[in-house]
């Protein structure tokens, strides 16, 4: 079998791992074999913390709607109750932007949530 150097391939495969761990500490930036454990490592984080990040800032708009609905005397629940009963299009992240940004819009819309609420359910 014929002898296989790989000079420019393993070049090429640790400068590749190289610039995923700049700035890493100490030998994790340096040594291959560590280079390749903080790598390995990162991407892990990285694919898990795709998806948390949509949970993590799904919970911060309710955190915020539900701050926001209980100055207007409601609770989470009854709030997005009330705004399922208008029919209404808005998601938690326009809900919460609104809470955050805009008191006085957020407390016409819960005023309108408190009017459903309090019609009857027949009609």
């Amino acid at each position: 079998m014929p002898r296989v150097k790989r000079g420019s391939v393993r070049r090429a495969a640790r400068k590749k791992l190289s610039k995923l761990t700049k700035g890493h500490f100490l030998n994790k930036s340096k040594l291959y074999r560590y280079m390749k454990e903080s790598a390995d490592r990162a991407g892990r984080f990285a694919y898990r913390d795709r998806r948390r990040r949509k949970r993590d800032f799904r919970r911060l708009w309710i955190l915020r709607i539900n701050a926001a609905a209980r100055c207007n005397e409601l609770t989470y629940s009854q709030f997005m109750n009330g705004l399922k009963k208008m029919g209404s299009e808005l998601d938690r992240k326009s809900l919460a932007e609104i809470a955050a940004r805009d008191a006085e819009a957020f407390a016409a819309l819960a005023a309108e949530v408190k009017k459903t609420l309090a019609m009857p359910a027949g009609g």
